[in-house]
């Protein structure tokens, strides 16, 4: 599944794109990982249930979302490879999850359990950096979604959508990029073409 050299290994590149590591230390943070794999439309995460892991995803795509009173699909976010997903609400706080997470395509992923992630944490101040760093970007990306959703029109929504994620479009199918989007398919396909 992954590159066994230690240099090239991607969870290492990415970690190392905030603070560097050593040999041993990138040994010691990857000691608190597992690995799975999951099949297209398995869940990563389902309402009502107590988040215990942080994914890392290696290979594939996921959407976040949650369903309103009427059964109707509210898409949050897409994740692919190298991006960091769970419910965070329920994943910090040991709540009931209140979103669904699911695979689009076949996934392979990394892991860490909130138990791991406070221990790595604790145990190196490094990781720590590093998840507030991350999780600065997070806020900052949510933020963005927020004023976007609020200030520009559907086109320009689309547009910048395309233009941040233009892989996106060759593997989400149009109708939950309409729902991200939070527009109806048949608007969507008047702005594709």
């Amino acid at each position: 599944m992954l590159d066994n050299n230690k240099t090239n290994h991607p969870l290492r590149q990415h970690i190392e794109e905030i603070v560097p590591l050593t040999d041993k230390e990138f040994d010691f943070v990857l000691s608190h990982f597992e690995t799975t794999k999951k099949r297209k439309h398995q869940y990563l995460v389902q309402e009502g249930e107590i988040v215990k892991k942080e994914y890392w995803i290696t290979k594939g795509c996921v959407k976040s979302y949650f369903l309103n009173e009427n059964g109707k699909e509210h898409i949050l976010r897409f994740a692919m490879e190298h991006w960091w997903i769970t419910d965070y609400e329920s994943f910090v706080k040991q709540t009931p999850s209140k979103i669904n997470i699911d695979c689009l395509e076949d996934c392979e992923l990394l892991y860490i359990t909130f138990e791991n992630r406070d221990k790595l944490t604790s145990q190196m101040h490094k990781m720590e950096r590093f998840w507030a760093k991350k999780s600065k970007f997070g806020r900052i990306a949510l933020q963005q979604r927020i004023l976007s959703l609020l200030k520009n029109s559907t086109k320009e929504r689309y547009d910048l959508l395309l233009e941040q994620y233009p892989q996106l479009f060759q593997r989400v199918p149009k109708k939950l990029i309409a729902s991200y989007l939070g527009v109806s398919r048949e608007t969507l396909s008047r702005l594709d073409s």
